[in-house]
């Protein structure tokens, strides 16, 4: 309750907040999603241990699980603009997006985790004379290791800063700028000009996995780089190419806001879904700077 002078008068104004909590009705997306997973599962794990057929289980595992997202996502969509959703659900997203990305901080620290490892602890350790024994004769304590020099592991360089990772973290801290000026106009209420600079930097995140694409084909071709070129090959794919997938998912989610932006969603108050994005793009924005130090510069 708030109390307003006016003059020598008081005027008391009631402000009422929405405390209610919209529960749905059931569902079947949550059983359509659990059967894509099953699929997906055994059609993937049938597909590494050559099982015949298992490639079109996967297939269809993955076809329904974009049927389930594109259903699932569009009614909650749709709910939102029927005005479903108060204050205590847009309290519950955030929360929700906010343990997700936590999450996801979790899963990429156990990946620079492993090359922390690898690089500062093992590697000398296993550098000690004490441990020598343990290793082929010619072994040296150095990142990146490439190994015995009696061929069991192919000779390999390693990838370099310069100059595609340099042009992708350029791509990726102008897509951090271009998203935050679409969000000012948004909340400005200026939806042309929002959707401009949102649909310029989705299409710097397609650019950068377009980079990310030809920077593997050339760590392949060129310089014969590998997963399975050694503890640096195993850790440079899967940090820069779990990167890349999260660019990818951040670059759609991204792009299907530009959609629902397009067909008139969101106001300058109430528009989470769009600053849901951007929380996981400014995340993956981050991440690639700590990989592009630690994997390419170090």
């Amino acid at each position: 309750m708030l109390v307003k002078k006016l003059g020598k008068e008081f005027s008391m104004v009631t402000v009422t907040k929405d405390l209610s909590y919209y529960v749905p009705s059931p569902s079947k997306w949550p059983a359509v999603g659990s059967i894509s997973m099953i699929l997906t599962m055994f059609g993937a794990a049938g597909l590494v241990n050559s099982v015949p057929y298992s490639h079109f289980v996967l297939l269809g595992g993955l076809l329904i699980l974009a049927y389930m997202f594109f259903g699932w996502f569009g009614q909650v969509a749709s709910e939102s603009e029927q005005g479903s959703y108060g204050e205590n659900v847009d309290a519950s997203f955030r929360w929700g997006m906010g343990w997700f990305i936590f999450s996801e901080v979790m899963f990429f620290g156990a990946f620079f985790g492993a090359l922390f490892y690898a690089r500062i602890i093992a590697m000398p350790w296993l550098g000690d004379l004490d441990h020598q024994s343990f290793l082929w004769p010619d072994f040296k304590a150095v990142w990146p290791n490439t190994g015995p020099l009696s061929g069991t592991f192919e000779p390999f360089q390693t990838m370099g800063p310069l100059w595609v990772p340099t042009i992708n973290t350029a791509l990726l801290l102008t897509s951090g700028v271009t998203l935050t000026i679409s969000h000012h106009y948004l909340r400005e209420s200026k939806r042309n000009s929002c959707l401009l600079w949102l649909g310029l930097t989705v299409l710097l995140g397609f650019i950068f996995v377009g980079f990310q694409a030809y920077e593997y084909m050339h760590a392949y071709a060129d310089l014969n780089l590998k997963l399975t070129s050694g503890i640096y090959g195993s850790t440079f794919f899967l940090l820069t190419g779990f990167h890349g997938f999260h660019v990818c998912v951040g670059a759609i989610m991204l792009l299907v806001v530009w959609s629902r932006l397009a067909k008139g969603h969101f106001t300058a108050d109430k528009h989470f879904a769009f600053e849901g994005a951007a929380w996981y793009w400014h995340f993956v924005d981050v991440v690639w700077l700590g990989l592009y130090i630690l994997v390419y510069w170090t």
